[in-house]
This record gives C-alpha cells, structure tokens and sequence, in this order.
C-alpha cells in the first residue's frame, strides 16, 4: 500500500528520495510525491501516476537540502490526482506531511478546521493531520506531533518536517515505520527496501511511539515523552535479492525461486524424523482459530485440514476482516495463529489484538523479520522465504503451507503421538517436485495460449486441494483481470454448473487422494455439458486422460503436501495468460503488496 521515505543527510535528497520511491513501487501506489526543506523553505512537488512523471517533474527543478519526505500514495479518502497527492502542506507552508494509514475522526477533525476558517484544498484525511499539527506548532515540532496524534483516531504512519527545524519527526499507530541508522545520515521509512541500499542498521518504531531523527543521531519517545531505548537490528536480505536477475518479472522470478524458498522453510527444522520449531506453548490448546486474509487464508484452510488431520484438534479458520467485528468466541486454553507474509496486514494484526485479550497463547506465521505482528505474538515461525516483491504472492504461500505441515507436526509430537516417517521423506524432497514442474514450464506456456481470450474460469478442488482452487481463481483474477471462481468440486452442482458451456475452461485439481473418484465424476458432469477441462494430474489414469481436454502435469506426491505441488501450475498458468495479454503482471490495478489499512 503506501509508501514513506525520508532522508536527512548529505546525499543528493532528490537522488534517495525518488530512488527510496521506487524500490516501494511494488506496495501498490496511484501517485507520488516529494517535499524537500532547505532550511528556509519547503518546495514540494508531486504528480498522479508513475513516479517516473514525478521523477520529469524535479529532474530540473532546484530542490536542493539535506532534508525531505516522498510518498506513494494508494488512495483511500479522494480520488487519485495531483491534488490528493502526497506530501499535504499545512496552511502556513512551513510544515509538510506525508501518511500511511486511515483517520477514522476525520469528519469531525475537517469541521473543527474549517470552523476556525483553514481550507481544506484536497479531498483527503492526511491533509488535516498537516493543520492540526501546524495548528498545535509553537517552539518544537516534535511536541505538535505528539498532540496531534494524541487527537488523532485512526492508523497512521506519519513523517512530518516543518522549515524552522532540521530534523523529522515520525510517529505510528497501527501503520509500520522504521528508522534507518546511516553514519552522519538518518531515513525513515515504511519498509526497509527503500533503506537496506544505505544502512542495513534499523530501529523498528512501535505504536504510539515518536521518533525524532536529525543528521548524526536520533531518539525516540512514547506518546507521553518517555524515552524509549534504542533497539538496532541488522538486515539481512542483501539489496541484490530484488532485483529479478534475468527474469522478465519478479512474479515468475519468485515462482522460480521455491524450490530454494521451501528450503529454507524447512532449513533447520526436521532433524532425526523429528520437527524443530521455536513454539513456546506448554499445553495442547482446546482449539486453535486460525486468521489471515487473501492468500495466506487460503493457507489458513490448507492448514485447518493438516492440524486436524494429525493432531485431532478442532480448528477454525477465519478471515481476520470478519473476525474483527463478530463474535467468535475465544478462551484461555484456545491458541490463536495470524498468517501474514508482510506481518503488517491491518486486519490481522487488529484481529490478534483482540485476540490476546483472551488469551496469551498466539502464533505468527509471517515471512518479514522484525514486523509487527512477528514482535506482537509469543512465538512464531519465520518462513526465510526473502523478500517478495511482485503484488500477487507465489513463494510466500507455499512456503507457509510448508511451515503449516512443520506447525502440524510438532503439535501432534507434543500429544506424544508418533507419525508416519514418509511424511518427513516427502516434505525434503518437496523442492525437487517443485523443481521438477518449473523446467516444464514451457508446456504450461503452451496452454495458457490456447485459453488466453477466455473470459471466465472455473477452478475446482476437493478437500486439502479446495484451497488450491481458491488461490488458482484468485491468481488469475489478481494479475489477469480474468473473472475466475474457486468453488469445492463437489458444490459445482449446486449452482456454479449453470454457468457450464463451451466458453468456460473448468480447471480441476485432479491428483491421486481419497476421493480422486468424485473428482473424476465432476469432470464428467462438466463435458457432459460441452465444458473445457484442464485438469492437473499427477498420474496416467485412464479415466483422468479421456475426459480431459489439456494436462497439467505434476509429479505424486503425498495428499498432505499436494497442495504446494499442485499450485506451481496454476501461478505458471496464471502468469502467463496475464502476460501474453500484456498485464502489469507486477503491479496490477488496484492492488496493493502490503496492506495497512482496513
């Protein structure tokens, strides 16, 4: 979603700032900006679209100093315009802010303004926390910041500078921020892509925290002016790890990469038949609720059949958006896990906030070291799955099904229970699967060309591969703009069947399992109504190959870990109908990497 860079060195400022900005492009942005103080002065400049029309805008202009902010704004409140744009001046020019995040008094906060006679020149919710800092501003900056978001309801991820003072000052809640430590240069930023390429050196700023950051040092503080110890982490991706490295993606870059990125999942965590993780819980919960949202939730429903499956442990599944607002009852002896792969995601950490009222037993399943919800939960598994750049997630939801099959495990180790030793053979060979379906990726290439006009389609699965079917709709939809449905195999009949004609491809997930044998009949009833089948295969069954139209060939593997190798021909396929159609396979509309606001 949006993105936040500031910098205050002796760099080119125009240099970091756009260059901060693009490494941020993948969160999803409508357009950018930049305000940059020379200690006299403000001179902000910002445009709707590409950064590159920011980047014609400044190319020549005389912003010069060694202090600014730039934004990718993501639009919320207003339309996507020059004018909506980041960074929002306050009515005297001295001060200029930009804003992650919704304010949620933002009605009351524009009649308090206007009242007092301040126009409001843009259609947004930032623009008003400009005025109000500004209206709070007498000697330090800092202390109008803090009154501010003490008025403040909401999420917000705020840098502000003013021209009297050469220092930033950031404040959180709800929306990620990160102080960059450079030597005699500081940033602050939402993610720490825009920094690692100056300092791997960074402080996590928390909620309700302000921190104010000059040249040679910086500090920070809670909301009522208490110091806060500094706490420095050291980065570990390298800045070459987003870069695509011959791909013509990062999208088909990442998928490429899971062989490795499953790996390193399992790295470390299966020794002597047996699974390590750094869970801390004593006692086997009662029940465990799992959260997450988009893909990670289909993850969730992958990993509610596996928990249940090994361990007997009722598990529910929800996603965190619903959550936030109903009544699922949670109790002490509960366990509730978030699956995230930014470990930001609003409604999920706003759904493991509620839950830890409840109870103290809380699991994170995310990918980024240091998020908030990775420092909110007791415990937690780290996928090491590096960073993933492209919108739509490939590597990160393998690598948490990979994660859940490990979580399973040791659950069901801790009931004393032993299990099956070809589970543990089949999940170190999971990478030469994977490996093994990407050097066919040409075949896949080839179908997507014979089904590349399609509007619709129609993705089937049963069971542990019901999800699977969800996310291969989800794929297509997301980066395609195709309309694609998931829906149980068994459920077609019940009314997505009336949709059944020549024009719409059926893709049906149609490995060896239990219930292999009902999948096939669904296929039936499909070319009984002149339907297409693409079905993904792991065998030479008879019945599978005459009803089928077109193969998607992937090895056998075990019913438990089927879902990561069934996946890999549905990103493939995804990827490439969005590509022969020319799509921002990357960034496509609308959406938005990481999402921190509801």
């Amino acid at each position: 979603m949006c993105g936040i860079v500031g910098y205050i060195g002796d760099r080119d400022i125009k240099d970091v700032l756009l260059t901060g900005l693009k490494r941020l492009e993948y969160r999803g942005y409508d357009s950018a900006g930049l305000s940059v103080s020379d200690g006299e002065e403000i001179e902000t400049k910002k445009s709707k679209g590409k950064i590159s029309r920011l980047v014609q805008k400044v190319e020549d202009d005389d912003c010069e100093g060694k202090l600014g902010i730039a934004h990718t704004r993501w639009a919320t409140h207003g339309e996507p315009s020059q004018r909506n744009a980041h960074p929002h001046e306050d009515f005297t020019g001295e001060i200029s802010i930009v804003h992650n995040g919704i304010i949620e008094n933002y009605q009351g906060l524009k009649k308090l303004l206007t009242d007092e006679g301040i126009e409001i020149k843009s259609d947004t919710d930032s623009e008003l926390i400009a005025h109000l800092i500004s209206k709070f501003y007498e000697d330090s900056l800092e202390e109008a910041v803090i009154r501010a978001s003490k008025t403040l309801e909401g999420t917000f991820g705020l840098a502000v500078i003013s021209s009297r003072e050469d220092k930033i000052v950031a404040a959180r809640r709800g929306s990620p921020l990160v102080v960059g430590v450079g030597d005699n240069e500081m940033l602050i930023a939402s993610d720490v892509v825009p920094i690692m390429e100056i300092t791997k050196e960074v402080n996590y700023i928390e909620d309700d925290q302000i921190a104010v950051v000059e040249q040679d040092d910086y500090y920070i503080r809670d909301i009522e002016g208490h110091d806060i110890p500094k706490d420095i982490e050291k980065i570990k991706w390298d800045a070459e790890e987003i870069e695509k490295k011959g791909y013509k993606h990062f999208m088909l870059k990442e998928i490429m990469e899971q062989p490795d990125t499953i790996s390193d999942t399992l790295r470390g965590r299966l020794k002597d038949q047996k699974v390590k993780l750094s869970v801390e819980t004593e006692e086997i919960p009662d029940r465990i609720l799992i959260n997450a949202c988009g893909t990670s939730w289909y993850a969730a429903l992958v990993g509610k059949y596996l928990i249940e499956k090994y361990t007997g442990i009722p598990v529910i599944t929800e996603y965190a958006s619903e959550y936030i607002y109903n009544y699922t009852p949670v109790n002490e002896n509960d366990m509730f896990v978030v699956i995230s792969q930014s470990g930001e995601t609003a409604d999920t950490l706003r759904a493991l906030r509620k839950a830890k009222k409840f109870t103290d037993n809380t699991v994170g399943i995310v990918n980024v070291v240091g998020s908030t919800i990775a420092r909110e939960v007791n415990s937690g598994i780290y996928l090491h799955a590096g960073p993933e750049i492209g919108v739509a997630s490939t590597k990160a939801f393998t690598s948490q099904i990979t994660a859940l099959n490990l979580f399973a495990l040791h659950l069901r180790e801790m009931q004393g229970k032993y299990h099956d030793p070809n589970i543990i053979n089949a999940l170190q060979e999971l990478p030469n699967k994977v490996k093994s379906i990407l050097e066919k990726r040409e075949e896949i290439k080839k179908i997507a060309e014979k089904f590349k006009d399609k509007k619709n389609f129609l993705y089937l699965g049963r069971g542990i591969n019901y999800p699977v079917a969800l996310e291969g709709a989800l794929k297509l939809k997301e980066i395609s703009y195709i309309h694609a449905e998931g829906y149980p195999a068994a459920e077609m009949k019940h009314g997505p069947i009336a949709l059944i004609d020549e024009d719409m491809p059926v893709v049906f997930l149609a490995t060896k399992g239990k219930i292999l044998d009902k999948v096939i009949s669904n296929m039936e009833e499909v070319k009984a109504r002149d339907g297409v089948v693409i079905a993904v295969t792991d065998h030479s069954n008879p019945q599978v190959e005459e009803v089928a139209d077109e193969y998607l060939r992937v090895p056998g593997a075990l019913e438990e870990i089927s879902p990561i190798v069934n996946v890999i021909p549905l990103q493939l396929l995804a990827y490439y109908i969005a590509d022969i159609n020319d799509r921002n396979v990357d960034k496509p509309r609308n959406l938005a990497k990481s999402v921190t606001v509801e």
